[in-house]
């Protein structure tokens, strides 16, 4: 087996910290978020155009 190199250090660390400091609750809340923001924006889109909302 090879050593570690300094990419894959950096990329362990990274990975480390960010699940240390995301949250399973904070990914949900982000993805709910982001739902609901791409779907208003969706429903703008095609009020703007004067297509009928179903």
């Amino acid at each position: 087996m090879i050593g570690f190199t300094l990419p894959e250090i950096r990329r362990l660390l990274t990975k480390l910290v960010l699940r240390v400091t995301d949250t399973a609750h904070h990914v949900w809340a982000w993805s709910r978020w982001r739902r609901r923001r791409q779907h208003q924006a969706r429903l703008s889109h095609y009020k703007r155009r004067g297509h009928p909302l179903t």
